[in-house]
Order: structure tokens, then C-alpha cells, then sequence
């Protein structure tokens, strides 16, 4: 069984209702645009899009892959550029994800994620949330942090804005707990997306 195996078989497990609503809001935002032959474009935002938004980007289109769909696409920004933390990247090869840096030794390095068929899946760096990479006009924008979600109240060319906030795992860089800290939130961010995903099979089959 793997990674995300584990996570989708503890669901039957875990009834918590986190996040139900906003992801229900994302799921029939998602679903809207498919009926108008559309594939959604979805766009995480976080402040430094250093963590918690990385974490979301990966995830939704990884979970995607798994579930056998392919409805919608994945960004990520920020509201200034710093890097993908290592720490990010870290936690993220512990789910056993393939993941290579382009230009390690940049202040903002790009890293690759790749599939088990060792093919270029998804590129992650640090970038502001209206880069050029990102889509422009009617994308869902999904608030990853609080903090970017009370100091940006609008963003241009969003067609819906949801906040689907975590705790920053920053506060346990260079402690003890800092490995367990980001593996919670890498495992929380994955959960709900298959959970999310889930939804989005019911409801377009």
C-alpha cells in the first residue's frame, strides 16, 4: 500500500468534518466549470508560497492523478517570492515522491517532481501568486495561510476565493520537532485533497 493508500484507507477511520465546507465550495466551483467543457484552474496562495502552498499544489494535482481524473490544473503564489522551503521538499520525499533540483545552489531553486514512470510531472518554486506561470482570469484562488488571506482581500481575475487555511510549520524549524511538524502538515493538506477528490468523482460521474 502506498503513501496515499494509507491516507485515503485512514478516511473510513477519520469522520472529521475539517474543512468540509470549503472544500465542498471548491469541489462544485470545480464541477461548474466541467459542465462548461472547462478545465478548472485552481491556484493555492500562501504568503511566502514556501510551504503550506507548495504542500496543496503537489497534492491536488498528484491525488488527481491517482483518483484517474484530469478536470483541473494546480498553482501556486505568494504574496512575495522567497523558496520552496527544503524543509517542504523534505517531507515531501518522505511520501516517497521523486524530486530533483534544477539549480540547487540558486537563493530560488526550481525543483522537479516526477512520477514512477521517472516523467517530469509538476515544477516548484517560489513565485507571487499573479506570476506569469499562473493563470490570470477565472481560477479558483484557495488561501492556504491565514495571513494571505486577510492581507490580500481581492485577487484580480479570481472567479471564487476560499479560504482553506493551516497552521505554518515554520514554528518548528531547527527544533526536535520540525520532521514530525511538516510530515502533519503534509499528511492534513494530502488528506483533504483526496477527500476533495472524492467529492469531485461523485459528483461528475
Amino acid at each position: 500500500m502506498n503513501w496515499l493508500e494509507e491516507r485515503a484507507s485512514e478516511l473510513e477511520f477519520n469522520k472529521t468534518d475539517r474543512h468540509e465546507d470549503k472544500l465542498s465550495s471548491l469541489s462544485d466551483w470545480i464541477v461548474d466549470q466541467v459542465k462548461q467543457n472547462k478545465k478548472a484552474s485552481v491556484n493555492f496562495i500562501c504568503t511566502h508560497n514556501s510551504r503550506r502552498s507548495q504542500f496543496a499544489q503537489v497534492w491536488f494535482k498528484i491525488v488527481q492523478q491517482w483518483a484517474g481524473l484530469n478536470i483541473a490544473a494546480s498553482y501556486s503564489g505568494g504574496t512575495e517570492v522567497t523558496a520552496c522551503n527544503e524543509r517542504t521538499i523534505a517531507a515531501l520525499k518522505r511520501t516517497g515522491l521523486q524530486i530533483t533540483a534544477e539549480n540547487p545552489d540558486t537563493k530560488n531553486p526550481v525543483y522537479v517532481l516526477f512520477n514512477d514512470h521517472s516523467e517530469p510531472v509538476l515544477k516548484l518554486w517560489s513565485k507571487v501568486y499573479d506570476d506569469e506561470y499562473n493563470p490570470t482570469e477565472q481560477f479558483a484562488a484557495v488561501m492556504t495561510c491565514d495571513h494571505a488571506d486577510q492581507n490580500c482581500p481581492f485577487i484580480p481575475g479570481a472567479s471564487i476565493r476560499i479560504p482553506l487555511t493551516y497552521t505554518d510549520p515554520k514554528y518548528s524549524d531547527d527544533t526536535d520537532e520540525e520532521t514530525q511538524a511538516y510530515d502533519h502538515t503534509c499528511r492534513l493538506i494530502a488528506t483533504d485533497m483526496i477527500r476533495l477528490f472524492m467529492k469531485l468523482k461523485d459528483q461528475i460521474k
